[in-house]
């Protein structure tokens, strides 16, 4: 485990904004362990994940993201496996999960809300969670999730029930998440896809939470993969084909990267890690080894030359 005094690096504990909670600058991404092949396109055996979440407990990273909708449950269930080898989740580490929608019949009230943060609590084989995000409400309006007896009414009274300590909310649309944050219920922010070396959309949403004292995440550095395999190997951005614009940027940052001796990955990832707003950067891990790879990339020395040819292939 990382020492709380350490200030700098990728394993230096740093605040979640006000939750009390200290987590290190990478965040374990667990949705690929829910074994989902029509999202990522590839499929990941259970006993690779299991062999992945105790690499993850083992390493210097305190920080593991998931969510109910991961394999509608896989994800959960599978880390809950290795939480009972090990007699629960040991100290100072930060779990995360997300209430999800029903995903058969795309229900998502109050009371299916209760019903996910009792699943999750079952499946993790824990007694209570310390954060838990509404997670994807662009699949309701603002008024549906926010109504009296609703998705985030419920939650909040898992919270008072002592079943959730802090509430986060994590979704798509920016303008949509920045609604959430001002009501000032969330102590946590997620946004995924939205920062990366090809996009910025973001930026609004880090800016409102930097002002208001909510902890920023940023998930998918790589936009699913397309910056960390790279265009020709992975042409696919957000879980989605990627457009020719997006294929061609990647490409030009391919190529940059290369006269400086630099994987692709390397820049994607630090892009997210020296933003002062960020507190954490969730990266998805497939396997045992990708979390020492993952350290090699945060690390590796990045010329500021370098920053400056990315940022005008972004802008162009």
């Amino acid at each position: 485990m990382p020492s709380q005094t350490e200030a700098s690096g990728p394993f230096a504990l740093r605040p979640l904004g006000s939750t009390g909670l200290l987590v290190t600058p990478i965040c374990v991404g667990t949705a690929p362990l829910g074994n989902m092949p029509e999202t990522f396109a590839y499929e990941v055996p259970e006993e690779r994940a299991l062999a992945t979440v105790r690499a993850f407990f083992a390493s210097p990273f305190n920080f593991l993201d998931t969510a109910a909708s991961y394999g509608d449950g896989e994800s959960e269930r599978r880390i809950g496996s290795v939480l009972r080898e090990m007699g629960g989740l040991p100290p100072g580490f930060v779990l995360a999960t997300k209430a999800d929608r029903d995903l058969q019949t795309g229900i998502f009230t109050g009371a299916q809300m209760r019903r996910s943060v009792e699943r999750s609590l079952r499946l993790l084989g824990l007694k209570q969670l310390q954060l838990v995000y509404l997670h994807d409400p662009e699949h309701i309006s603002f008024e549906e999730a926010m109504q009296t007896g609703g998705p985030v009414d419920v939650l909040r009274q898992c919270q008072e029930e002592d079943l959730i300590v802090h509430l986060g909310v994590a979704g798509g649309p920016i303008d949509m998440m920045m609604r959430f944050v001002e009501t000032g219920l969330f102590g946590v922010a997620i946004s995924h896809n939205r920062f990366t070396l090809l996009n910025r959309e973001a930026e609004p949403l880090w800016e409102l939470c930097t002002q208001r004292g909510v902890a920023v995440v940023n998930a998918a550095p790589y936009g699913s993969g397309l910056l960390a395999k790279g265009p020709g190997a992975y042409p696919r951005y957000m879980y989605g084909t990627a457009s020719p614009d997006l294929l061609r940027r990647a490409g030009q940052m391919e190529e940059a990267c290369k006269r400086y001796n630099l994987p692709l990955a390397a820049a994607a990832l630090q892009f997210s890690l020296r933003d002062a707003r960020i507190v954490s950067t969730i990266v998805g891990i497939t396997r045992p080894e990708r979390l020492s790879e993952t350290l090699r990339l945060a690390q590796a020395p990045i010329e500021n030359e370098l920053w400056d040819e990315l940022d005008s292939i972004y802008q162009t």
